[in-house]
């Protein structure tokens, strides 16, 4: 899904504001896809920041390096990976300070994998942004036996160590939370 259909039903620029990303962080989005994620936290986390676009498709992350290219944004990196996968992401052992996964959850088969690949980058001071369908909403989201639930989510994050540390208003269609790892 494109950024502009992306925004029609949830603003990713609104929610990187909701998720207070600062200058000089460094951003892990997985499942990049078209960047709708990927172009607003550059610009949140600034040149002394950075964003890996993360993503199993090259089609998608030749597209986000292009959009940032024009946008003069030259603190993108793009990761052809698996994020299912135990360091499927190409990067570092406790190095981001933020992670977000949008609309991915109902493409991913290995759930645990993929948090566990979170757990693995994610500084122990760092933070996830989920942004997933509520529903199907007759077929304008995922299939409804696809959707991951946000209490689906709260339990794969739970075993994984970590707690919902809040609830955010992301859309109509999407719910939206915070996890951060159980101190």
């Amino acid at each position: 899904m494109g950024i502009i259909n992306l925004m029609r039903f949830s603003n990713p620029e609104e929610n990187i504001l909701r998720f207070k990303l600062e200058p000089g962080m460094f951003v892990a989005d997985l499942g990049a896809g078209g960047g709708g994620y990927t172009i607003p936290s550059t610009r949140a986390v600034g040149k002394r920041g950075k964003v890996y676009a993360i993503d199993i498709q090259q089609e998608l992350l030749s597209r986000i390096k292009n959009i940032a290219n024009k946008e003069g944004l030259d603190n993108v990196e793009v990761i052809w990976g698996d994020v299912e996968t135990q360091g499927g992401s190409g990067l570092k052992d406790k190095t981001i300070d933020a992670v977000i996964i949008s609309n991915i959850l109902f493409l991913i088969k290995d759930k645990d994998g993929l948090v566990q690949e979170i757990s693995r980058v994610l500084k122990l001071s760092g933070k996830v942004l989920v942004v997933d369908w509520k529903d199907s909403f007759g077929g304008l989201g995922p299939k409804s036996e696809s959707i991951v639930s946000l209490s689906e989510v709260k339990e794969i994050f739970g075993i994984h160590n970590f707690n919902i540390n809040n609830e955010i208003q992301v859309g109509a269609h999407h719910y939206g939370a915070i996890f951060k790892i159980k101190s």
